[in-house]
C-alpha cells in the first residue's frame, strides 16, 4: 500500500510539471504558405497573429479571415498534439480516468 501511495504521489508531481510545461509552451501554426502565422500557448491563449502584407487585399477580406482561422486551427492542433505527447504516458495508467480529472485535452 505504501509503495502504491508513493507511485501515486510521483505521478501527481509529474502531471503537475507536465501541465506547467504545457501552459508555458508556445506553438506556432501557419496558413497560406506562411502568409499568416498564429502563436498560441499550450493553455490555448493566443499570443500573436502575424499577417504578411501580401495577404492583405481590400477586395478579398474573406480569404484573409479564412487564413487567420486556419492558422489558429493549425496552432491549436499543435497544442493538442503536445498535450497528448506530454500527458499521454502519465494518463495511460489511469484506465480512462483522465477525463474526470479536468486535464486539458482529455
Amino acid at each position: 500500500m505504501q509503495q502504491m501511495m508513493k507511485q501515486a504521489q510521483k505521478m501527481q508531481q509529474q502531471m503537475v510539471a507536465a501541465q506547467a510545461e504545457l501552459a508555458e509552451a508556445e506553438l506556432t501554426g501557419t496558413a497560406g504558405g506562411g502568409l499568416v502565422t498564429a502563436v498560441v500557448r499550450g493553455s490555448g491563449e493566443v499570443v500573436s497573429i502575424k499577417i504578411d502584407p501580401k495577404a492583405v487585399d481590400p477586395e478579398d477580406v474573406e480569404t484573409l479571415e479564412d487564413l487567420v482561422v486556419a492558422a489558429l486551427h493549425n496552432a491549436a492542433q499543435a497544442a493538442k498534439d503536445l498535450t497528448e505527447e506530454k500527458m499521454g504516458p502519465l494518463t495511460a495508467g489511469l484506465g480512462g480516468l483522465g477525463g474526470g480529472l479536468g486535464l486539458p485535452g482529455f
